[in-house]
């Protein structure tokens, strides 16, 4: 039986495909896999020069590119074209084996070639005044790192950093990063530990690793077979035809646990305390979170705490998790919970039962109550969010702490006086909450801090590691959606892990923030100073998409969680596709016709329901959204509920109607924003400007950050609708 490996580019490609493609890409490499003379299948290519590619027949317009061995029977699937295209990319292309690493290496040789001859005439009309980037590194130092004769030749040409930059499209891509960091000025030393990381997996981690043990002459440059079975990291090899249509049922969720090389070190670095990565997105923070966790886990020092915001993206980070780790051991020292799951089971440790929780509403029509009674020229909001960021997120027990606690970052300042008029309503309403017998999430984390601090908890709580003082219950926490989370919840994730090396490792982009939390992490006893990175490439959103979806946010001044600013410049997406589609409409009733056409069209086209995405601003928005879809006769669900109520939605492939918050961590082939008009975003939940004009500046940005998470779902086409007047956000990009 023919063995099978998937490179991750060829997952890229199937997930594109129209679902009758795929069913036939599927049967093909099922059968491929049971033949016992799978050569049979292949067709060698003209002109190639590579003979080890072959391509196999799907149908009469599509073909896949194989990597036949020459021996054994072991297959790698490398892309899925139409049938020229696949014949002009194979016989462009050469597979080799890196010597430094081990991994295989795909390069156009056809476009290297081309560039030689040019960059040799380039040189000579410069001579004594260009000198080329690489003329202080010798051949030896640049083999030792990987670099094979053809590249060299590049090397030795190449005159300017923009040579190098284009070069990037037709370079095998370690090499790429190899010369590329030497043209920044980075020694072969520094250069080495930038691909030591991928070699350690190669000759195990005990074992010492540099440019003199794992080099030049380290590997078999011919023994290709070998080559794939060092690079999972791009490479999944599957067993039988189950496995395979196992991964070929969920290929972009398998392509994206893969890592980019800047996204591998980030994930396996060492850190000497808190870390954290930022970034747009698509750019693959979730990824490196995950596979940091599943890191921390695989060295066994102790329980790792895996969080996040809400429910909704812990239940999407445990699915992926067991599609990146298969050994349950590994899997079972990562604890995936939403920060508030975490605060609760403290609680429940210790106090013997669930805490009592005061429903929203409740909550707010309380604080309002409040507010009434005592005259306070405050609104109930602002009163609410100074108890919750500053009170309770700088653990603050008596009105002599208020008085003295900054209050960095809220915008409006308070007198001493008022300062103690809004104590006053803080310990009313927390009196009225005890009077009642129940508690708010903040509380809650307030308490698992305090019991934390206290010793109060057994260390064993989430593992059976607990940390050498024996009182924390985690020996790492990796957060994802970091720019999410509440002062409170900060507090409580700063006590459940104790300082240490790897302790706490943050993912999050503050242009995502799409709660009214305000936190600096250095407040909290979390410093990443010397230990932040940035990942600028979108490896899911259009280029086309992500630009338009960036213009909502270029004036915007947002924070970056550590008292600094964060910026857009440089995200980019190497994926193109269509623009987005703007749609107004004089009616909400010809808005929904519209929609509808639009998410019939797509399903025409070959998209599954399933792939398709549609969100509003309002959960009343979503409900007539979700009904006139119904109504139309197609297939949709709510994200929010499992069954439209009164109505069968059936059971198979449908639409995912939902709000823009629900959004959040999911994406789609597809996606359709309706309700994007004046008068609904932003929303009515606006603090007014004459009431406190910086809480109005900041809802309003957060309001643009919550359409930007939405229209930033789509991988492939976008949809923006509204009735009447658009909304001034759509307005600045159009």
């Amino acid at each position: 039986m023919a063995r099978l490996g998937i490179d991750k580019d060829f997952l890229l490609d199937f997930a594109r495909l129209d679902k009758p493609v795929q069913q036939k890409v599927s049967d093909t490499f099922a059968k491929f896999q049971q033949a016992t003379h799978a050569g049979l299948h292949l067709e060698k290519i003209s002109n190639a020069r590579d003979d080890r590619l072959r391509t196999i027949r799907i149908d009469q317009f599509w073909r896949g590119v194989v990597l036949a061995p020459d021996h054994g029977d072991h297959y790698t699937l490398l892309k899925v074209l139409p049938h020229e295209e696949a014949y002009a990319w194979a016989q462009r292309r050469r597979v080799s084996v890196n010597s430094a690493t081990g991994r295989i290496e795909i390069r156009d040789s056809v476009a290297l070639d081309a560039t030689l001859p040019e960059l040799d005439r380039s040189a000579r009309r410069g001579r004594g005044g260009t000198r080329p980037l690489f003329a202080d590194v010798d051949a030896t130092t640049l083999r030792r790192l990987g670099i094979d004769q053809q590249t060299l030749a590049f090397a030795r040409a190449v005159t300017d950093l923009a040579q190098l930059e284009t070069a990037q499209a037709f370079l095998p891509e370690s090499q790429w990063t190899v010369l590329y960091g030497l043209a920044a000025g980075l020694s072969p030393d520094d250069v080495w530990q930038e691909i030591a990381a991928a070699v350690l997996t190669v000759s195990g981690p005990d074992e010492p690793v540099s440019p003199a043990t794992v080099g030049a002459g380290a590997f078999d440059p011919d023994d290709v077979a070998a080559a794939v079975e060092r690079s999972q990291d791009r490479v999944v090899l599957v067993s039988g035809p189950a496995e395979l249509l196992e991964v070929l049922n969920h290929p972009f969720d398998l392509w994206r646990v893969y890592l980019h090389p800047v996204q591998f070190k980030v994930a396996h670095a060492r850190y000497r305390g808190p870390a954290r990565v930022t970034g747009g997105p698509g750019t693959g923070k979730t990824v490196v979170a995950l596979h940091r966790a599943r890191h921390l886990a695989a060295a066994g020092a102790g329980p790792v705490l895996l969080t996040t915001f809400t429910g909704t993206l812990t239940a999407t980070l445990q699915t992926n998790l067991a599609l990146l780790e298969a050994e349950a051991a590994i899997r079972d020292r990562v604890a995936v919970r939403t920060v508030d799951q975490v605060a609760n089971q403290i609680w429940r440790s210790v106090h013997g039962a669930p805490p009592p929780l005061i429903q929203g509403d409740d909550e707010r029509d309380l604080w309002k109550e409040l507010i009434d009674e005592r005259g306070l020229a405050f609104g109930d909001r602002f009163v609410a969010d100074e108890w919750r960021q500053v009170i309770l997120g700088n653990g603050i027990n008596d009105l002599a702490g208020y008085q003295a606690a900054s209050r960095a970052g809220r915008g409006k300042p308070l007198t001493a006086a008022q300062r103690s008029r809004v104590w006053a309503a803080v310990e009313a309403f927390e009196a009225r909450l005890r009077e009642q017998g129940v508690l708010t999430h903040a509380l809650v984390c307030a308490e698992a801090t305090r019991l934390l601090d206290q010793g109060a908890v057994a260390p064993n709580l989430f593992g059976h590691h607990p940390d050498a003082a024996g009182r924390r219950p985690f020996r790492h926490v990796v957060v994802d959606e970091a720019q999410d989370l509440s002062p409170a919840q900060w507090r409580l994730l700063r006590a459940a892990v104790a300082p240490a090396e790897n302790d706490l490792f943050l993912a999050g982009d503050a242009h995502q923030r799409i709660y009214g939390h305000r936190a600096s992490l250095r407040d909290h006893g979390i410093v990443v100073t010397g230990r932040a990175s940035r990942l600028t490439v979108n490896y899911r959103t259009t280029a086309e998409i992500l630009a338009w979806s960036l213009g909502m946010l270029r004036d915007e001044r947002i924070d970056d969680l550590d008292g600094g600013l964060d910026s857009i410049a440089g995200y980019r997406s190497e994926l193109h596709g269509r623009r987005p589609v703007l749609a107004g409409a004089p009616t909400p009733s010809d808005e929904a016709k519209g929609l509808i056409d639009v998410v019939r069209g797509w399903i025409d086209a070959g998209v599954e329901p399933a792939e398709i995405g549609v969100a509003a601003r309002t959960n009343a928005v979503v409900d007539e959204t979700l009904t006139a879809l119904l109504d139309a006769g197609l297939p949709a669900r709510s994200l929010a509920k499992p069954k439209p109520r009164g109505r069968k939605a059936g059971t198979g492939s449908q639409v995912a109607v939902g709000s823009m918050h629900r959004m959040k961590g999911l994406e789609f082939r597809c996606l359709a924003v309706t309700g994007v008009g004046a008068g609904q975003v932003p929303s009515s939940a606006v603090t007014p400007a004459d009431e406190d004009p910086y809480a109005h500046a900041l809802d309003l940005q957060r309001e643009r950050c919550v359409l930007f998470v939405a229209c930033t779902r789509a991988r492939e086409q976008l949809y923006v609708s509204w009735h009447g007047a658009p909304s001034p956000f759509l307005t600045a990009v159009r």
